[in-house]
């Protein structure tokens, strides 16, 4: 398994438990969400928590998925976790590789769909 430990990072509760049912159906990689840019971004620097695999939202508000993901990316304690950027909008303008993200992926709103989907990153 490439991945044993997955940090989802979305302010929409029902979007993070739609995604671990998802998650548990195909793989057994170790689950966490916060919905907190902020508080996510403290406990990734603290080490608090150190996942292998980050999939962030761009719409939160606070602070959003492209402010966090460049606030990442410049932390020598964090920058080379792998981070998908994963929401329902359409992908940024500017594009994700120059941002320092792996992938951006459009959210599903098919169980099935989101399953293959992480089948095929994990």
């Amino acid at each position: 398994m490439k991945y044993k430990t997955i940090l989802q990072i979305d302010d929409d509760f029902d979007d993070c438990e739609f995604f671990q049912q998802a998650l548990e159906g195909v793989s057994n990689a170790v689950y966490m969400a916060l919905h907190n840019p902020i508080e996510a971004l403290q406990k990734l620097t603290s080490r608090e928590i150190k996942p292998d695999l980050i999939f962030l939202d761009i719409n939160m508000p606070i602070m959003t998925g492209l402010e966090l993901l460049a606030e990442i990316k410049k932390n020598d304690i964090i920058k080379n976790i792998p981070v998908i950027l994963f929401s329902t909008g359409p992908a940024p303008i500017v594009h994700h590789k120059t941002m320092g993200a792996e992938n951006y992926l459009t959210k599903p709103n098919n169980f099935n769909e989101l399953k293959n989907l992480l089948k095929d990153i994990l």
